[in-house]
């Protein structure tokens, strides 16, 4: 017996369809369901039931008084490399009216207009083309669209990657650029497919010994990274890491090889990077400035992973997330390793697992007393989805709904990806995904007045 909706949501027209790549494979929902009736596709089980879940997240909304973001809010997170999927996805959400085939040829709906767009961040890797995306995604800030960007995982390993060739010297830094491994090749050979396949493109790229230099980590590195990182990381994390980094590196040159690159083309395709990202001329320096860790919008905090004990304090604390967010930006500038090994980086990483830094229910109760009562984030990946996570007492809204083709092919999924998580001023949370057969709504005024 399905849940009564007693209050109508404000469900988004779809459109320009027809002019998106792959349109005929494209199947967005039109009717609803109640998100809580949606089984083990709506909400995660483990040792509960789905009848003991929906209870707990009954009992939730009775303690809490909730508040919604004043302007209606979609969260579309882990694109990776896929610019169709943006495109896609702006349209399930009613933010853009697709008017062409080009890229560029699409405008902000009247409802878009009005939306903030909150991207969860992993803009690299695994799709087809780094840089296309991320050219959409320029094309739609600049139609004026209200736009933040959160960073993932990928995107920070990324940055610490492609900064930290030709600094292998650096004992405490020189192997994050081998620590990408294999994820890092479709990219650096994009970079050289686009940029250095002119004859005087290498002219100034040392030779292959001195390139292998500048990329793999030295001899002193390995002797020194375990005695600095102890103050820091527990010896079996140590001992994982230099596992990592050795496999990397005895794999890296041969999987370059075979993807048609010599390691002279990686460095160049590093340098091209560095100058594409971080010099204030390159074309995609916008990216990494307008990044930040969360937003947070009424009783909701948007985040790439999820919070573990010591976010929850500091935010229960009072510190505002403008000061989180500026911790974040000084550290992503700073020491690669003081970041990626400390208590911020979970945030971006975190799945809950035993190796990652704990929630606990004090951490939930913190964080609730600070007024956020739903997590929402994507780095998990769903084949059907959205789905709800309760974790000690806190709702979560795992919202990666696996949008990128290679991605999709991988895990066996048909048809192009599309999808968004929309939180509307009214009280409706909507899940749309071309994997579900049925829009899911989630409004907790409704939940509670049919108890």
């Amino acid at each position: 017996m399905h849940t009564l909706i007693t209050s109508k949501p404000s469900l988004p027209s779809y459109h320009g369809l027809k002019f998106l790549r792959n349109s005929e494979s494209l199947s967005l929902p039109t009717k609803t369901r109640n998100w809580l009736d949606c089984t083990k596709h709506g909400i995660r089980q483990r040792k509960s039931s789905s009848l003991k879940s929906k209870q707990m997240t009954t009992s939730l909304l009775q303690s809490e008084v909730w508040k919604w973001p004043l302007r209606t809010t979609v969260f579309i997170s882990d694109l990776h490399a896929d610019g169709d999927g943006l495109l896609a996805s702006l349209v399930a959400c009613g933010g853009i009216k697709k008017t062409g085939t080009a890229d560029h040829q699409f405008k902000l709906t009247n409802h878009g207009q009005k939306m903030l767009f909150i991207f969860g961040g992993d803009f690299f890797d695994k799709g087809p083309s780094n840089l296309r995306l991320l050219r959409v995604l320029r094309l739609f800030i600049e139609t004026g669209a209200r736009v933040r960007i959160l960073a993932g995982n990928h995107d920070i390993r990324v940055l610490f990657g492609m900064r930290s060739a030709g600094q292998t010297h650096d004992p405490y830094n020189g192997h994050f650029f081998i620590r990408m491994g294999a994820k890092a090749i479709p990219f650096l050979r994009e970079i050289h497919d686009e940029f250095l396949s002119s004859k005087h493109s290498m002219k100034n790229i040392p030779d292959q010994q001195t390139c292998s230099g500048r990329l793999f980590p030295t001899k002193e590195w390995h002797q020194q990274f375990p005695t600095l990182a102890s103050w820091i990381m527990p010896p079996a994390a140590i001992e994982r890491e230099m596992r990592k980094i050795q496999y990397k590196s005895e794999r890296f040159e041969k999987l370059c090889a075979k993807a048609g690159l010599t390691l002279r083309d990686v460095y160049a395709a590093a340098i091209q990077w560095q100058q594409l990202f971080l010099s204030e001329e390159g074309e995609f320096h916008w990216f990494f400035k307008r990044m930040r860790l969360a937003e947070r919008k009424g009783s909701f905090l948007f985040i790439h992973a999820g919070i573990d004990d010591r976010v929850a304090a500091m935010l229960q604390r009072g510190n505002t997330l403008s000061a989180l967010n500026q911790q974040f930006k000084k550290q992503i500038q700073g020491s690669p390793f003081e970041f990626y090994y400390g208590p911020i980086a979970n945030s971006i990483r975190t799945k809950y697992r035993t190796i990652d830094m704990p929630l606990s229910a004090i951490g939930s109760k913190q964080i609730r007393k600070a007024g956020i009562h739903a997590i929402i984030h994507g780095h998990r990946n769903l084949l059907r989805g959205q789905r709800i996570a309760l974790r000690k007492n806190l709702l979560h809204f795992e919202c990666d709904i696996t949008l990128d083709c290679d991605s999709r092919r991988k895990e066996g999924l048909k048809g192009a990806g599309a999808g968004a998580t929309i939180i509307q001023a009214d009280g409706h949370i909507i899940g749309i995904s071309t994997d579900y057969p049925e829009i899911k709504l989630f409004h907790p005024e409704s939940i509670l007045s049919e108890k």
